[in-house]
């Protein structure tokens, strides 16, 4: 009897010494590209990580959502028609879907969809992650249809299209500002007069407040933050920075800028009293927080030798330093507090050091003391990034690039993390990696 209650309590200690955690939205559970859960390898094995299963989707640069034990992912059906490396507006009639899996064989649960017709720049497919909130699953379509699904059965609960309901006009990259589900409310980027972001109820899709006013909505998400003990929303459009109050929408400061074609797309970043947001040609910031965090300072602006800025992904800062792929191509470090330029090298992006490749992509999550990136070759890379410089430990070829940009193959598509498994993405198939540390 006692050593059967031993063996019960060095099991119940066990199961406690590893902690899991959901990835619903974007970012993860607090959208701060955190993965929290331990338990996982520091090394991959020689012939890389297993995959568990494979389920064939079709266009997007959407990254799932992962929660419930269930996988949610969009995409977009057009009949082969979507064409690769195209950056001029193209027409293309097909559907948007949101695909439900089982988060364990990754079987299809059900399939929601819709009719769409794509009118914008690299129409491969949806670019918002899910956003996942308890009973009810939401998706922002690349051409403003925001639905409400229910996450047993995917039927809609109630619907938007921001380009009939608010006259939004469709961004030259589709709509790209992930969902943020903040108390009762759904916060989306929408445009259109007075309405560039918009709070509805996430339960009715009753309005509940719209705010600010600007020519190009820009593609970064909304972004909430906690300062001095409250909390603001950060958005960016393609004209200024912004805070508003979340639960009425007032302004309670901006700050001019405007990146070059309105590609505002990373999320700004707060790190103690500093926020910092960069984009195309040159532009971003530091932004300085008052006391109370009512008005908003600018430390320093970026130059052309100075500074990272970032296009499809959102830079880490951890103990005064930015670390991200600048849009040239090279993973930089930057000094936060001057926007000093510390180190860079092509290696997270392409695997070697070459040449600056446009609109160089890839992911950076924290997990643990080491940092897990996925690049736009399909790798997933443990990499140590510290001041000094970059260290990989481990590298391994997990999917295929299966779209273009500027003459290469890539895919640009974040990952998730949960579960002690990493869920990636491409153009024909979502897969299912697993990272657990069996030891």
């Amino acid at each position: 009897m006692v050593r059967r209650l031993a063996v019960g309590l060095v099991c119940l200690f066990s199961s406690f010494s590893v902690y899991s955690d959901d990835w619903p939205q974007w970012m993860g559970s607090k959208r701060d590209g955190i993965w929290r859960e331990t338990g996982i390898i520091d090394r991959f094995p020689e012939k890389g990580p297993k995959i568990i299963w494979h389920t064939p989707i079709e266009g997007g640069y959407a990254g799932p959502a992962v929660t419930q034990g269930k996988v949610f992912v969009p995409d977009f059906s057009a009949n082969g028609a979507v064409k690769k490396d195209n950056f001029a507006r193209a027409k293309f009639k097909g559907k948007e879907r949101l695909h439900c899996l089982e988060e364990n064989t990754g079987k299809i649960l059900w399939t929601a969809e819709y009719p769409c017709e794509y009118t914008v720049s690299y129409p491969s497919g949806p670019r918002c992650t899910p956003t996942v909130s308890g009973d009810k699953v939401y998706l922002l379509g690349t051409q403003g249809d925001l639905h409400c699904f229910e996450v047993k059965t995917g039927n809609v609960v109630w619907a938007k299209n921001f380009v009939k309901d608010y006259g939004a006009k469709v961004p030259l990259w589709g709509f790209s500002g992930h969902p943020l589900v903040y108390g009762n409310k759904v916060i989306c980027i929408v445009g259109g007069k007075d309405s560039l972001a918009v709070a509805f109820d996430k339960d009715t899709g009753k309005e509940l407040w719209k705010s600010l006013d600007a020519e190009e909505q820009g593609y970064s998400p909304p972004t909430l933050i906690e300062f001095a003990g409250k909390k603001q929303l950060i958005i960016w459009h393609g004209s200024s920075i912004n805070s508003l109050n979340p639960d009425s929408g007032t302004l309670i400061w901006t700050v001019p800028l405007a990146p070059k074609y309105a590609m505002a797309i990373m999320a700004p970043r707060l790190s103690g009293k500093y926020i910092f947001a960069a984009g195309n040609e040159d532009v971003g910031a530091l932004l300085e927080l008052n006391e109370a965090g009512t008005s908003a300072k600018v430390v320093w602006t970026s130059k052309r030798s100075t500074s990272l800025h970032p296009i499809n992904m959102t830079p880490f800062i951890e103990d005064g330093y930015i670390y991200g792929v600048d849009r040239p191509g090279p993973f930089r470090c930057v000094e936060l507090k001057t926007g000093n330029r510390v180190w860079e090298s092509t290696v997270p992006v392409t695997g070697k050091e070459e040449d600056n490749k446009g609109s160089g992509t890839t992911f950076v999550v924290k997990q643990g003391k080491q940092f897990f990136l996925f690049s736009e070759t399909g790798h997933l890379i443990i990499a140590n990034l510290t001041p000094k410089g970059y260290k990989e430990i481990s590298r391994a070829k997990v999917i295929e690039p299966s779209n273009a940009a500027f003459g290469r193959d890539v895919v640009w598509s974040h990952p998730a993390f949960a579960n002690r498994r990493i869920y990636i993405r491409n153009d024909k198939e979502i897969i299912c990696v697993d990272v657990a540390n069996e030891q």
